[in-house]
């Protein structure tokens, strides 16, 4: 209890204290646990990923969800007002057919849409610059000045010279039949279209699966109108063609939406039919790539010459695995150690700090002005060692000037510090006082050095003539 205090001792709250000793050698190397972070988090392209990456979307969805509210509605309404009736009428048959090709359909879309289409890894830093030195050996480099990489490269394929075009984006050469999507910013191997409705890219990873599903769906709208039209007939013939109306309203809306999507459905659906049987894509057609315009020896030279033979290449060969591993972690990068900030210097500095103080210019010129420009005849130069003092107290200067010359010099001839960013003196190098120097020799070739003062006289005129000297340097 204190002295003179008659209340209660309060509470005092005591901090551990570390028994670890904060020595260099692990201060500046302390990690900070970062959570594991997967690719996909850092993926370059515009994409959006759900399900910890294992759904791969474009960025612009809005059209997809409309495709899947349009057949979600449609199905909907016709098994719940038509199918009862229909299997009842004519056969159970029916709905059956209906929901099989309606699972088919949704099961084909969302693979589609949910899938990597086949996107090409963009180059490392190492890898596009190893390509860029590749390409200068390859036009010469003697010439200098910076030379951009060529465009295109030529390769034969079947006898038929195929263009590879650069990607500035990806820093990679296209693979034949690969293009770099604007939309999703990625380059797509056999690269077909953009498609808005399914939400993804189509390329070769996922091509047959669009393929089927838009197949699919014809059947479908084609399944759906036809026995909307003849639920309605059924009960037009009963009841008259306006009460039917009345009595089923649902079936006026199927038959509009149906009547409406089923020409731009099969269409396309014979579009791809026949890219399909030609092993073409959308992008090759549209630009005309293997069209005979463009001269007589112009052919496609990835069909098989068989129109089986394409449909089995396109719908049954292997898929071929992704090639970004979306779902794998990022390597963590090599720790760098912290930059000291005690005054000590970190433990394992790296040599090139050392040659670079080494390589500062007024530190190279520091052992010729003390050898050559400063030694005197008989008076101690900056160069020798100096000589030791005695135990005891250090002789105080008898006059000021004296003091003055010792700070001009000790500003001329500054730390090693002040020329290299943050090279700090070890405790080895450290300067003594003067009084401690007794029976310890300065060793160290590189350590600021305190002149031994022989003599007031003989210091002040070194002093004064090292002033010169240097300030003529």
């Amino acid at each position: 209890m204190p002295p003179g205090g008659g209340g209660p001792m309060k509470d005092c709250e005591y901090s551990q204290i570390s028994t670890h000793s904060s020595s260099p050698m692990e201060s500046p190397h302390k990690k900070k646990k970062i959570a594991a972070r997967r690719k996909w988090e850092v993926f370059p392209g515009r994409n959006k990923f759900f399900c910890n990456g294992r759904i791969m979307m474009a960025r612009q969805t809005g059209v997809f969800y409309l495709t899947l509210i349009l057949i979600l509605v449609t199905s909907g309404l016709f098994f719940a007002f038509d199918c009862p009736y229909l299997a009842v009428k004519i056969t159970p048959a029916v709905p059956v057919v209906g929901g099989v090709l309606f699972f088919f359909v949704m099961g084909t879309l969302l693979r589609t849409s949910f899938s990597d289409p086949g996107v090409l890894p963009r180059a490392t830093p190492d890898e596009a610059a190893d390509l860029e030195r590749q390409i200068d050996i390859a036009n010469g480099s003697s010439s200098g000045g910076y030379r951009p990489p060529p465009r295109t490269k030529e390769v034969i394929i079947n006898g038929q010279t195929v263009k590879l075009k650069y990607c500035f984006t990806c820093k990679i050469f296209r693979p034949p039949r690969a293009s770099h999507c604007s939309l999703c910013d990625n380059c797509v191997e056999r690269f077909d279209h953009h498609c808005p409705w399914v939400g993804n890219c189509v390329g070769k990873r996922n091509y047959r699966f669009f393929y089927m599903f838009i197949l699919s769906l014809s059947f479908l709208t084609v399944f759906i109108f036809a026995f909307v039209v003849t639920h309605v007939i059924l009960r037009s013939q009963q009841a008259g063609f306006l009460n039917a109306l009345k009595d089923s309203p649902a079936s006026v809306l199927e038959a509009v939406v149906c009547f409406f999507s089923v020409w731009s459905i099969v269409g396309l659906s014979g579009f791809h039919t026949y890219l399909i049987s030609s092993n073409q894509t959308t992008n090759e057609d549209i630009k005309g790539s293997w069209s005979n315009k463009r001269g007589k020896e112009n052919y496609n030279p990835y069909s098989y010459g068989n129109i089986f033979t394409n449909c089995c290449v396109a719908l049954c060969g292997p898929i071929s695995p992704s090639l970004i591993d979306r779902r794998g972690y990022i390597q963590p990068d090599t720790p760098r150690p912290a930059a000291p900030s005690n005054g000590m210097a970190a433990y394992g500095a790296t040599q090139s700090q050392s040659d670079t103080a080494a390589a500062t210019p007024l530190l190279q010129s520091e052992p010729s002005l003390a050898s050559d420009e400063l030694h005197l005849p008989g008076k101690p130069g900056l160069g020798t060692p100096c000589a030791s003092l005695t135990l005891g107290q250090p002789t105080p200067p008898s006059s000021m000037p004296n003091l003055a010359a010792e700070a001009a010099l000790t500003d001329i001839l500054p730390l090693k510090e002040e020329h290299v960013g943050h090279q700090f003196l070890t405790p080895e190098e450290a300067p003594s006082p003067p009084g401690m120097l007794a029976g310890s020799p300065l060793a160290h070739s590189r350590t600021v050095h305190v002149l031994g003062l022989a003599s007031q006289d003989s210091l002040h005129e070194d002093s004064v003539r090292g002033l010169v000297k240097l300030s003529s340097v």
